[in-house]
């Protein structure tokens, strides 16, 4: 009987060490980010981002106990490398979920990777395709708001300005194409005119020749969907071709950068949909994101010396999503999976999340405010 009480004891102390030292172990997620190379303003600031966070996280003693390791990889904004890399973060790294890639043309790519191999994927790109139809997307998510909200912003607002004639100029990557799509089908539903319809390749180093057929045509305004060199490019261009028409720029332009691209001078006038974050110290002191959004630049400035960007705010978002996925479900890639999904009012950088099954963006609207260029810094449009 004492026997049977000492093994019965050992058997208990045993389990107990097993789950002290899971509870003691590591979890592992993968970061995939445009770090160099041509998207590097949104892949730096995110990997710098993450890398703050699981830090802090970690030095409050992680989450239940288990500490976070974020295996990172540049990707150089290149798709073939990236679905390589993702590769390496599941069979070598045993990661239970990516965070990123930075672009739309790389998370298409990286997507038929994890949803086979049942991996979670938090990209930070913004095309709507990413996680649509989200039947074939069960273990993808994304943190910026998709393109057509951001395309429904401009035009929601050009309405009220009686901007009915329009001008498309957008640049023929992911993000490009996705963009001018949604905004070719928002116009017609809400009974706007396509006057003319360019493109751009993100490697052009002067598009005049498109500005110039906008100048001849009986537009409005002039809406340009495209990620930085080529939109700081096309707003010299429109500067020194003397158009005077609107020009409204896509969110993917809504950092400081664009401006110091374009210089202040081009850009003044110029109006897009950011996030809160490019204004927050104009908000309400009221509005549910201020105090994070403050917090985060606080903290990237400290660790930084620089001010955060929207585009680091993907990443928060992802960071913020997976750990709060943890903590409610679990840590196994399935676990998160499900607890990502059913996310509900999570306050973040980019937005207030409610996931469901039907929908693995979860931000409306209420994601963007129209910014105007003022005097080299960004104003809230009334």
């Amino acid at each position: 009987m004492k026997k049977l009480v000492m093994i019965g004891s050992m058997a208990l102390l045993m389990v107990c060490m097993a789950t002290a030292a899971m509870a003691a172990g590591t979890i592992k997620i993968g970061g995939l980010f445009s770090v160099t190379g041509p998207a590097s303003f949104l892949g730096e600031p995110e990997k710098k981002t993450l890398e703050m966070l699981v830090a802090d996280l970690n030095a409050k003693g992680g989450i239940n106990g288990q500490k976070l390791e974020a295996v990172i990889y540049d990707t150089a904004g290149d798709a073939t490398k990236a679905v390589q890399l993702a590769t390496k973060l599941i069979r070598n790294d045993k990661v239970v979920a990516i965070i990123g890639p930075s672009t739309t043309g790389e998370s298409m790519a990286v997507l038929a990777l994890t949803e086979k191999m049942k991996i979670p994927l938090i990209s930070c790109a913004a095309g709507i395709k990413i996680t649509e139809p989200v039947k074939e997307r069960t273990w993808t998510f994304k943190t910026p708001a998709n393109d057509y909200v951001a395309a429904e912003k401009i035009l929601n607002y050009m309405a009220k300005q009686k901007q009915k004639n329009i001008a498309l100029l957008t640049v023929t990557d992911g993000f490009g194409a996705s963009g001018r799509e949604q905004l070719k089908e928002l116009a017609a539903k809400k009974g706007f005119s396509i006057v003319t319809d360019e493109t751009y390749g993100p490697k052009d180093t002067d598009m005049t020749p498109q500005l110039t057929k906008i100048r001849a045509s009986k537009a409005d305004a002039v809406i340009c969907w495209g990620t930085n060199p080529g939109p700081a490019i096309i707003t010299k261009n429109i500067k020194q071709l003397g158009i005077k028409i609107p020009i409204y720029m896509s969110h993917g332009v809504a950092s400081k950068k664009y401006i110091e691209l374009a210089t202040p001078a081009a850009v003044e006038g110029v109006m897009l949909p950011a996030g809160k974050l490019a204004i927050y110290e104009m908000l309400p002191k009221n509005d549910p994101q201020q105090k994070l959004l403050r917090e985060y630049d606080a903290a990237y400035r400290k660790a930084y010396g620089m001010e955060a960007s929207t585009f680091g705010g993907y990443a928060y978002d992802a960071f913020l999503l997976v750990t709060n996925a943890i903590r409610t479900k679990g840590a196994t890639p399935a676990q998160i999976r499900d607890g990502l999904e059913q996310t509900r009012k999570l306050v973040s950088v980019s937005g207030i999340f409610t996931m469901s099954a039907n929908d693995h963006n979860g931000l409306d609207l209420s994601a963007f405010e129209m910014v105007k260029v003022t005097k080299g810094d960004w104003a809230i449009l009334k």
